[in-house]
């Protein structure tokens, strides 16, 4: 083994270690992480159930065939007006 390839070997062994560093630390989530702010944690899981109770609602809406049909009228009731 020359010392070309021993420069090379080298090289190769401190690029590993530094990706495989990086690959670690992105995949623990150490890297810029902003700092957590509870009221605004809480804000958005308010936010969050609002839209899932909002969301049931459509979605009983689209699936009920009585509901929807009653709905239809009545909006076709409101645009004659």
């Amino acid at each position: 083994m020359g010392p070309g390839s021993t420069i090379v070997a080298i090289i190769a062994i401190i690029a590993f270690v530094i990706i495989r560093t990086n690959r670690d630390r992105v995949r623990g989530g150490h890297i810029n992480q902003p700092p957590v702010d509870p009221a605004y944690t809480a804000s958005l899981e308010r936010e969050v159930a609002d839209l899932r109770k909002r969301l049931e609602v459509l979605e009983r809406i689209a699936t009920d065939e009585g509901e929807t049909r009653r709905l239809s009228r009545e909006i076709e009731s409101l645009r004659d007006r």
